[in-house]
């Protein structure tokens, strides 16, 4: 089976009217989308990403340039990523579909991994 990535693309702003009780039962439905899909053997990995942005670089070399990301006005941003086993898209598409992610106003980026061979 092939590795797809499901890039998890939010709005930084969807959850802050969120109270605590709201944002435990959110996450336990990720936790429980993620668990059926580990018991399935089909989940590969997958992490929430921080909050705080990161660095962005670009450039080369000497021109290198980092910067702190992402930038305020960004309308989104990755939230997370899992990356699941799958026969092609259409099985990915099936898999991701009932992602709570969606349920909750995000929208899926679904990449086909290339296998590099270095592993």
């Amino acid at each position: 089976m092939a590795q797809f990535m499901l890039l998890l693309h939010e709005n930084p702003a969807s959850f802050a009217d969120v109270t605590p009780e709201q944002m435990e039962q959110v996450i336990g439905e990720y936790v429980a989308w993620r668990e059926a899909l580990e018991k399935q053997g089909r989940l590969a990995g997958g992490e929430k990403l921080r909050d705080e942005g990161g660095r962005h670089l670009s450039g080369f070399g000497a021109d290198l340039k980092v910067v702190d990301g992402p930038f305020a006005e960004a309308a989104e941003v990755i939230g997370g990523y899992f990356t699941v086993e799958a026969r092609d898209y259409a099985d990915a598409v099936e898999l991701a579909k009932d992602c709570p992610h969606l349920k909750y106003g995000g929208r899926i980026e679904l990449r086909q991994v290339e296998p590099t061979g270095a592993e």
